[in-house]
C-alpha cells in the first residue's frame, strides 16, 4: 500500500500542541516618586530585569520623570502611561508590569482603567501604597519635613492639593475617612471604595491578571503601614491594629477582585528583608524574574502562594536601592515654600 504523505500543516499542529511555543513577553518599569528613567538605578533596575530573566524590558516615563512624579495629578500621570503603551508597537500582544512604590498604582491605574490598551499579563509590585498611606513619603528630618506635616495636617484633601501633589491621590487617614471619600481624587476609585460608583469594569480588568506578586519589605519606613504593600491597612476611625489584607472590606467585599485573583492562588504575598525598594539579588531572582521569563503560549505559571515571610538564602548585594528617590529635590521643597510661605530660616507655626 502507497504511503500517503502527512501534510506539513499537520506536523505543525501536533508539534504546537505537544511542544508550546515559547514566547517572550516584554515588561515595563514604572518608577517611584522623585526618581526618573533616566537615573542610573531605575536605568539598571531595568537592565538586570532583562538580563536576568531574557525579556524585554522598557522603562516608562511621564513627562520630565522627577517633577510631575511629585506634582502631576495621578490620574493624569496614568492617562500618560495609557497612551504609550497603546502606542508601543512591542506590547501589542501582552505585557508584564514591574511597580516600584508610587509607580504601582499607576501601574494598577493602568490594569482597570486604560480602555483598549493590550493586556496585562503579571504584574509585579514592589512596595506599593495600595490601600494607601497614612503619611506622605518625606525627606527624613527638619523643616521640610514639617512643613509637609503642617500642610497635611491642614490642606491634603484640598482641591488644590489634591490637583498640585501627585501623594495627596493616596493619602488615606484612618481618623478622616468620610473627608477621604469625599475628596480624594485617586485611590478611592481606583480601589473601587465609593459605594455608590463602583465599576464592575475595574473588577474585571484587575482580576484578569495571570499574577499579582505583592512584595512588602520588613523594615519599610516609607509606607505607613508597610503592609499596605499587601493591601493590608488600618481599620476605619483607628491607627490599629493594621489589619491583614483578608480582613479588609476591599478584599472581603471583593471591591477590585483580589478576593477573585487570592481564591485561584493567583496573588503572592512576599515579605523580603530591608527597607523600602532595597531588593537583593536573591532576592529579584526569586521572586520577580520567574514572572518575566518566557513562557510558553498556554502556560500560567504556577507558583507556591505564600502568606508570611519568603526569603532565599544567598547574596544580599542589593541591585536596586529606590530609598534615595526621597530625598526631597530643591524644586520640591521651593514648591512647599511657596505654598506655606515658609523658609528653612523662619520658625513655624504648627498651633
Amino acid at each position: 500500500m502507497a504511503f500517503r504523505p502527512v501534510p506539513i500543516s499537520f506536523i505543525t499542529v501536533l508539534l504546537l500542541f505537544f511542544f508550546p511555543v515559547s514566547r517572550s513577553i516584554p515588561f515595563i518599569v514604572l518608577h517611584g516618586i522623585g526618581d526618573q528613567c533616566s537615573n542610573q538605578g531605575v536605568k539598571q533596575f531595568t537592565e538586570n530585569l532583562s538580563s536576568f530573566s531574557g525579556s524585554k524590558g522598557y522603562c516608562i516615563e511621564v513627562g520630565d520623570g522627577t517633577w510631575d512624579s511629585w506634582f502631576k495629578p495621578l490620574e493624569e500621570q496614568t492617562e500618560i502611561v495609557c497612551d504609550k503603551v497603546k502606542k508601543m508597537k512591542e506590547l501589542s500582544e501582552g505585557y508584564n508590569i514591574v511597580g516600584l512604590s508610587q509607580g504601582n498604582l499607576i501601574g494598577r491605574g493602568v490594569v482597570e482603567f486604560c480602555e483598549g490598551g493590550p493586556p496585562v499579563k503579571n504584574f509585579v509590585s514592589l512596595g506599593g501604597p495600595h490601600a494607601g498611606t497614612a503619611s506622605v513619603p518625606l525627606c527624613g528630618s527638619g523643616i521640610f519635613c514639617i512643613i509637609a506635616n503642617n500642610l497635611i495636617k491642614a490642606e491634603v484633601y484640598s482641591d488644590y492639593v489634591q490637583d498640585h501633589l501627585a501623594p495627596s491621590g493616596y493619602l488615606k487617614f484612618p481618623n478622616d475617612i468620610p473627608k477621604y471619600l469625599e475628596k480624594c481624587k485617586f485611590l478611592p476609585k481606583l480601589n473601587n471604595e465609593l459605594p455608590d460608583k463602583r465599576n464592575s469594569t475595574y473588577k474585571e480588568c484587575f482580576s484578569s491578571l495571570q499574577n499579582l506578586v505583592l512584595i512588602m519589605f520588613k523594615d519599610d519606613k516609607v509606607l505607613i503601614p508597610k503592609e499596605t504593600a499587601w493591601f493590608g491597612y488600618y481599620p476605619d476611625g483607628a491607627f490599629s491594629p493594621v489589619l491583614p489584607p483578608q480582613r479588609t472590606k476591599l478584599y472581603t467585599e471583593d471591591w477590585i477582585g483580589l478576593k477573585t485573583l487570592d481564591d485561584a492562588g493567583r496573588v503572592h504575598f512576599i515579605s523580603v528583608a530591608g527597607g523600602h525598594l532595597k531588593i537583593s539579588k536573591a532576592d529579584m531572582k526569586k521572586h520577580i524574574i520567574p514572572y518575566l521569563k518566557d513562557q510558553a503560549s498556554v502556560r500560567v505559571i504556577e507558583s507556591r502562594k505564600t502568606k508570611g515571610p519568603n526569603e532565599e538564602e544567598g547574596s544580599t548585594e542589593l541591585v536596586f536601592d529606590g530609598s534615595s528617590s526621597y530625598v526631597w529635590p530643591s524644586s520640591v521643597k521651593s514648591f512647599f515654600v511657596e505654598l506655606l510661605e515658609v523658609s528653612e530660616d523662619k520658625p513655624i507655626n504648627l498651633d
